[in-house]
Formats: C-alpha cells, structure tokens, sequence
C-alpha cells in the first residue's frame, strides 16, 4: 500500500485515520451548518467545529455535487474561490486544506494561494487536473466517476462497451465497473481512491452502495490510500430505517467497519464522534506490515478469493492462481446421512477433504478451485445436496 504524504500529513496503512471534516462555501449546499459565505464566521466554524473536534483535513466546496442543481462553470466556482481562500487565511488551527472542485484551472489557482490537496469529485475527467496536482506536488482524492464533468460519481453511465469491451460491459457487476472508473486516466503518485458512495446519479440504487461496501477491500489492489464519504447516506439509514438526522449511530458503526476494511480518510460533518470510531476500527485492524533490518514484508488484505484475484490482477499475475491457492474452510450442517456420504465421496474424487464433526456437522477443506469443482459436480444430484451446491457457489463468489 503506497502512502501519501499531503502537505506533511501521512496518510495510509502506516497512520492514523485521518478525519475529513467539511467546509462549503455554496449557497445549495444541503447541509446547512456547514454551509456560510462570511470568511469570519466560516473560519471560526473550521476552528471550533472542525480542527478543535479533531480534523485533519478541511475540504472546502465551492458548489454543491447534488445532481438536482446545475453545474458551475470554471469562470463560476473561480469567482467563489476568494471567500475560501480568505477563509483559510483566517483560520488559526492546524489542518491541510483540501478544494473540492472538477476543474483543473480551479485547482490551479487554489493550490497558488494556500490550499493543500485538492478532491476531484469527477475523477479526472479533466485531463489536465493530474499534471496539475503533479505540478504542485499535491496529494488528489480522484472518485470513481464517468470521464464527464458534468457526471460526477454516475460511473453505470459510462460506456464501458467501447472503454473496456462488450463483453466486459455486460458481465462487469457495479463494484466491477467503480473499479474500472477509479483506474480510468490513471492515477498519480499522490492519488486517494474515493468509490462513490451515494446517490451520485437516478440509476444508482443503495443495493450498489451496500455491495461497494461489502467489497471495499478489492480496491486495496490499486495500491493508494482510500476515502470514503458515508456520513449519514441513504444505504445506511436504510438498514435501521432512519432519516438523516438519526443516522449518527449507523454511520459511526460504518465507519469502524470502513477503516478495518482499508479506508484511510473518513469524510465527515461530523468530525468528533467520527474521529473516536475511526480510531476504533484502526485499533482492530490486523497489522499489515513490519519492517526490520532494511526488510519489509506486507501481507495483502485478502479476506476473499474475489479480493486474491484483485491482488494479483493489478501485479500482473494470472488472478487464476487464486483459486488453487485461496483455501476454503466451511462448515455444513442439515445434510441427511445419505447426502453426507455422497458429498463425501465427490469431495475426495476433486481433491477436497469432508471430515464429520458433532452433531452431524461436516467440515468441507480445499482450495477454491476443487470446492468449485464439488459445488458444480454436486449439482443436480438430489434436492438436499443440489441445494448444498447452490449455497457453496455464492459463497465462492
């Protein structure tokens, strides 16, 4: 995992959680409290609410991303900048300034007058906007979005037919096709992976934030620290069935989840209870590297044989490996004693290994590709085993 150092802030495996609090300077921001267009009053927010609560980062917004508004121009958002930049001149604690915005000459002229990093929301859609952030030597947290700029985060809109294939595009699932994005006009040396959560476009669903989530370990593969932004978003409330404002507890519980799955930067308007989940989530996350007498040995995220085939896709290595050597341990339970002895004796004609346990439980070894082979052998045998079959095939997945 590449860290990033952003204005002398490290970010990545080797340090804490770092906490992205939320400054906006637009008038169709729908989060008010974070919301002023008074450089006194917005810098004494930043210093009370922000940095005092725990903030790393300020990302500062010159627009609102929600699609139901229309998007600025470069000439629009450039005539906002002042109120930011006087806002961050005024400021009196101690935090990187990051400026959220989709165009490269905008990123230009902040990163000229004091702000640290910039939060490219449309992924470098503009394609000056890596040679920029290069130029300033800049840390860039790039979300997965279509090469639009007026599309930020619509990735299912992109034409992945002609950008990838045909055939890709019609087996490429959501999280497959955020992946792709993230990758798509490349990445820089200082890049922060962001994949999209929220309702960046009408044919997203939460379905396809809740499967980012499950799989957000996949995207470690690209080897830079992640962002991620699910501070009270709609595929969490959904799950406790809260509105926005009851949903502190979920996206706390998220963000824990978040930080032991990869993430690196929470961006959050709620910044002291999210910095203490946070920290939470880093105190239970495995150590992932060591390093000793000028030797450094880093143990891959790999939880999964989809998460093992994203590793060594990205290194170049045939991801079919994975499934000779990602090793599967299930249990099952339910099966008849004339099932039991059935599986028992496919298992050993593909390499698998079934051992009986108590109470008529079965522990089923192997590697992913010969208990692939029993799920698929299985199938069709009888109603009891053929649903085993069903039940080993998505767990494989």
């Amino acid at each position: 995992m590449n860290s990033v150092d952003a204005a002398g802030l490290g970010i990545g495996d080797d340090y804490p959680p770092r906490i992205m609090g939320v400054l906006n300077v637009s008038e169709e921001s729908p989060y008010d409290p974070s919301v002023f267009d008074d450089p006194g009053e917005a810098a004494r927010y930043v210093d009370e609410e922000l940095i005092d609560e725990g903030a790393d980062i300020v990302d500062v917004g010159l627009e609102s991303a929600n699609k139901r508004f229309d998007v600025l121009s470069a000439d629009e958002e450039l005539e906002r900048l002042p109120v930011a930049l006087e806002t961050i001149e005024s400021v009196s604690g101690d935090a990187v300034f990051s400026i959220e915005t989709r165009y490269a000459e905008v990123a230009d002229e902040a990163l000229s007058q004091g702000f640290d990093m910039v939060n490219d929301i449309c992924g470098f859609a503009d394609p000056e906007m890596p040679t920029v952030c290069e130029d300033h030597d800049v840390a860039v947290a790039k979300m997965a979005s279509p090469p639009d700029v007026e599309r930020p985060g619509a990735v299912e809109e992109t034409d992945w037919g002609s950008r990838k294939s045909p055939e890709w595009a019609s087996q490429a699932a959501y999280v497959d096709q955020v992946y792709e994005a993230l990758k798509q006009n490349g990445l820089t040396e200082k890049t922060i992976v962001d994949p999209a959560f929220g309702g960046w476009s009408e044919a997203k669903t939460v379905a396809d934030d809740h499967e980012t989530f499950r799989r957000l370990r996949e995207f470690r593969a690209l080897g830079r620290p992640m962002l991620v932004s699910i501070n009270r978003k709609n595929f969490l409330g959904e799950i406790a069935d809260r509105e926005t404002d009851e949903r502190l507890p979920v996206s706390l519980a998220a963000t824990s989840m978040a930080v032991e799955r990869g993430a690196h930067v929470i961006r959050t308007h709620d910044v002291a209870e999210t910095r203490d989940a946070a920290l939470i989530g880093k105190a239970f996350t495995e150590q992932a590297r060591t390093t000793a007498d000028g030797i450094t040995v880093s143990r891959l995220d790999v939880t999964s044989t989809r998460e093992f085939r994203a590793q060594l896709r990205e290194r170049g290595v045939d991801p079919a490996f994975a499934d000779d050597w990602r090793s599967q341990l299930l249990e099952i339970e339910g099966l008849d004693p004339d099932a039991s002895d059935r599986l028992i004796s496919i298992a050993a004609e593909h390499g698998a290994v079934v051992q009986r346990v108590s109470d008529g439980r079965l522990l089923l070894m192997g590697s992913t590709t010969t208990v692939s082979d029993v799920s698929a052998r299985i199938a069709g045998e009888n109603d009891d085993i053929d649903a085993l079959g069903e039940k080993l095939s998505k767990l494989l997945r």
